[in-house]
C-alpha cells in the first residue's frame, strides 16, 4: 500500500515538519468537521496553497495528501448524501447502502492509519509514496 523510496536529497527538519503537517492537517479537520466531507478537503487544499511554492519535498507531500483527500471526499460525499436521502425520504435500508457505508468506513479507517504512519515517517525525513497516489502525485508535482 505504501512504498518507502529514497528521495533525491535528505530534507531538513523544517521541510520534514511541513511535509508531515500536510498529512496531519486532514486529521485535525476530521476532528473539527466530522459529518461534513468537504472540511477535510478544504483544510488540505488551504495547506497545499500555502506551501505550493515550498521545496519539492514539501510540495510533493502536500500534493499527495491533497490528491488522497480528493478521492476520499468523493467517497464520503456519496455516502453523506445517500444517508441524508434515506433519512428525509423515509426509505428502507438496502444491502447496497449497507455495503457502501461499510466500504466508506473501511476506506476512512485505512486512510486514517496510513496518514498517521506517513506523518510519522515523513517527519523523520523518510519519503513515503502511497500506492496509486504516489505515481499520480509524481505526474502532477514536477521539480522546478
Amino acid at each position: 500500500m505504501m512504498h518507502i523510496r529514497p528521495f533525491d536529497y535528505r530534507p531538513s527538519d523544517h521541510e520534514a515538519e511541513k511535509a508531515s503537517n500536510s498529512y496531519l492537517m486532514s486529521l485535525v479537520a476530521l476532528i473539527a468537521g466530522l459529518p461534513l466531507p468537504i472540511i477535510n478537503l478544504l483544510a488540505t487544499l488551504i495547506f497545499y496553497l500555502g506551501n505550493r511554492k515550498g521545496t519539492y519535498f514539501v510540495r510533493w507531500h502536500c500534493t499527495q495528501a491533497l490528491v488522497s483527500q480528493f478521492s476520499l471526499f468523493v467517497i464520503n460525499t456519496i455516502g453523506f448524501w445517500w444517508t441524508l436521502s434515506l433519512i428525509f425520504k423515509n426509505t428502507e435500508l438496502s444491502n447496497m447502502y449497507i455495503a457502501y457505508i461499510f466500504m466508506v468506513v473501511l476506506a476512512n479507517l485505512m486512510e486514517f492509519i496510513v496518514t498517521i504512519y506517513s506523518a510519522i515517517q515523513i517527519r523523520k525525513g523518510i519519503h513515503i509514496e502511497w500506492w496509486f497516489y504516489g505515481s499520480l502525485t509524481s505526474q502532477i508535482c514536477k521539480k522546478s
